[in-house]
């Protein structure tokens, strides 16, 4: 299996001024964050705002990312859905396509039991050789993978990981002291990344990465080189960009940041609406000192 690195950058999907996919746009953020630090590239996840991408959208950012970048870092296609029938589909797509893994969320709404949420992940590592990561966010689902149901999972060959942003560090303790030495450990959150990385986990998962992905990194090999203090220095200056990026739901911040950088990543899909033009240049002028040169 690939290395993921410690900064995967969960994308955003870029649209052109008629919200439609903007695939030059799409490149250019790609070569930007391969320039700034992004280890992996995870694309049409929660940041990339994938419930209201169409199929045809989803195939087309996997593609273009894997020509693209395929070869340079791991491409990791979110595929989740809650329907387990539609998401092994999506695998199959990102699979042909060439993606490196996928990331596959917990089905939301239908709210599955933990029996229901384990064969749904079974039947999913059962139709592919593809390396899967986990992703546990009980904020949006409405459900939450157990310990014990994580650890039965992990044990699955081409299950790999998870991208946990239930803010557990508990959980993750356990599963670093109790899982398969295979199973990577992902912070969702940003403002978990060093305390996953102090746990023995692998790293984050990242919105911050689209403009501090150096910063990050570098918070990454000075811990791994036993320079703590400066880690935590440098991971405490970038706690207000992290507690930013989340001042409203995501990816609205993240891309208002985007756009006043120049990267010209449009706006957002109903029902997600953008911040208007004072909160922007409020939140762009309290952050900017953060962001990488």
């Amino acid at each position: 299996m690939k290395s993921f690195g410690p900064v995967i950058t969960a994308m955003v999907t870029p649209f052109d001024e008629y919200n439609q996919l903007n695939i030059s746009s799409l490149r250019k953020l790609i070569i930007h964050l391969l320039k700034h630090g992004s280890t992996s590239l995870v694309i049409t996840g929660t940041t990339g705002e994938a419930p209201t991408l169409t199929a045809i959208e989803r195939l087309r950012i996997w593609e273009t990312a894997v020509d693209f970048a395929g070869g340079t870092v791991p491409i990791i296609a979110g595929v989740g859905t809650n329907n387990t029938k539609t998401t092994i589909h999506n695998v199959k797509l990102a699979e042909e396509i060439g993606a490196d893994a996928v990331l596959v969320v917990t089905p939301y709404y239908n709210k599955p039991n933990q029996v229901g949420l384990m064969t749904h992940f079974k039947e999913i590592a059962n139709s592919t050789d593809l390396p899967i990561l986990l992703y546990n966010i009980p904020s949006r689902t409405g459900v939450s993978l157990t310990l014990e149901s994580i650890l039965e999972l992990a044990e699955i060959k081409n299950i790999v990981g998870i991208k946990d942003s239930s803010g557990d560090l508990n959980l993750l303790k356990a599963l670093k002291e109790q899982a398969p030495d295979h199973f990577c450990l992902y912070s969702g959150d940003d403002s978990n990344y060093l305390e996953t990385i102090k746990l023995g986990g692998d790293g984050v998962i990242s919105v911050a990465s689209h403009v501090a992905g150096l910063q990050m990194n570098q918070i990454y090999q000075l811990y791994q080189k036993g320079k703590v203090e400066e880690a935590e220095a440098l991971n405490e200056k970038l706690k207000p960009l992290y507690k930013g990026l989340f001042c409203t739901t995501n990816p609205i911040p993240i891309k208002a940041i985007l756009n006043q950088l120049g990267m010209e990543v449009g706006g957002l899909r109903l029902p997600l609406v953008e911040m208007d033009q004072f909160e922007t240049l409020e939140l762009f002028n309290e952050l900017r000192g953060l962001l990488d040169e």
